[in-house]
C-alpha cells in the first residue's frame, strides 16, 4: 500500500506493526487492518502515534 515499516506475528496470536508514510496512506493501512486478510479474525486494532524512525521499505519480521 506504499507504507514503510514492519509487521510481525506475536506468540500470543496478536500482530504488531509499524507503519510510516504520508498521513492518508497510513490511515488507509490502519483501516485495512481493521478488517484484515480473508483468513484473519480481527477483534481489535489499537493505534499509538510515535515519532517516525525513517524506516525504508517494508519487512515481515519473525520472532
Amino acid at each position: 500500500m506504499g507504507v514503510n515499516g514492519w509487521v510481525k506475528n506475536l506468540d500470543d496470536g496478536r500482530v504488531e506493526a509499524v507503519f510510516e508514510g504520508d498521513t492518508e496512506t497510513v490511515k488507509a493501512m490502519v483501516k485495512w487492518c481493521q478488517k484484515g486478510s480473508p483468513s484473519a479474525m480481527v477483534n481489535e486494532v489499537l493505534t499509538v502515534e510515535e515519532i517516525a524512525q525513517n524506516i525504508k521499505g517494508f519487512n515481515i519480521l519473525y520472532s
